[in-house]
């Protein structure tokens, strides 16, 4: 039986935003990232909190809502006071319909490092929305001049690109790089030159995609800069992001593995998740 190219829906516009808030040091901070993103994608910003809800928690999240000039008429609150975190907030997410989920990175203690933690992970690989995990969050959130896109040769890439640059236009971001991999397998002379000519030509045909992509978003206030990189897939365009500075990386979702329900990440997301470079944006498509 022949196999059927799988069909996404665009992951963009984004409508609404959720953020969880776990009244953590950083919370504030957290909460100020995802309310930029709501004003400059023209969102409404969604709060979910799992946990008891108390008169001191109340006050606490009304006086940031308050600090940071957040109307909250468009940002309700939602408490779940029951259930655990993770599928919790999922499955708040699909309920309400949310487009992007905003979470905060974690420091490990005493390194300049950022990774995620096992609930960001977990819900992570199985969101049925876009995540963003937030590094370095502040209170006056840095513009997002400068973004990342691993152009995988994958079925979604091309929604991924797309979403990434609907962010670019809406957060007047100035460079775009849009990122090929070559990983070239140094361990047997042999088998790296035929793993590079396959390769090589898997990113010909990958590479005129991408072309395409680009000439349709011509003439947008950012520039477009498609690169190829060498090196270990993941690990290759982290290090590209951190090269440049990057605000953002954006990567695809995890695919579904063959015969397995739950989303997995491929080894070489593992890259990335292990110490994250910057704000990392994980696109999942529709439908």
């Amino acid at each position: 039986m022949d196999s059927v190219e799988p069909v996404f829906n665009p992951s963009h516009p984004i409508k609404t935003i959720a953020v969880a808030v776990s009244f953590s040091p950083y919370c504030q901070s957290v909460l100020s990232e995802a309310n930029y993103l709501s004003d400059g994608l023209n969102a409404t910003l969604l709060l979910i909190h799992v946990g008891e809800k108390t008169a001191n928690k109340e006050q606490e999240v009304n006086e940031m809502i308050l600090q940071l000039k957040i109307d909250p008429n468009r940002s309700p609150i939602i408490w779940a006071e029951e259930g655990a975190e993770a599928k919790t907030i999922l499955e708040l997410c699909d309920k309400n319909k949310v487009d992007l989920l905003v979470l905060g990175a974690r420091v490990k203690e005493n390194m300049f490092k950022f990774y995620i933690g096992s609930i960001a992970r977990k819900i992570s690989r199985k969101a049925k929305c876009s995540v963003m995990l937030v590094t370095s969050p502040a209170v006056a959130p840095n513009q997002y001049n400068r973004i990342v896109i691993n152009g995988a040769d994958n079925p979604k890439t091309e929604n991924t690109i797309d979403t990434a640059l609907y962010f670019a236009e809406h957060l007047k971001t100035k460079e775009v790089y849009i990122v090929q991999e070559l990983d070239v397998n140094l361990s047997l002379i042999s088998d790296a030159q035929v793993n590079t000519l396959k390769q090589q030509k898997e990113l010909q045909t990958n590479d005129s995609l991408i072309r395409s992509i680009i000439k349709k978003h011509q003439g947008k206030d950012f520039q477009i800069i498609n690169k190829t990189v060498k090196g270990k897939t993941g690990y290759a365009v982290k290090k590209f992001a951190q090269t440049k500075k990057a605000d953002l990386l954006v990567i695809n979702s995890p695919d579904i593995q063959l015969n397995v329900m739950d989303r997995i990440f491929t080894h070489d997301m593992e890259y990335i998740l292990a110490n994250l470079p910057c704000n990392l944006l994980i696109v999942h498509p529709r439908g």
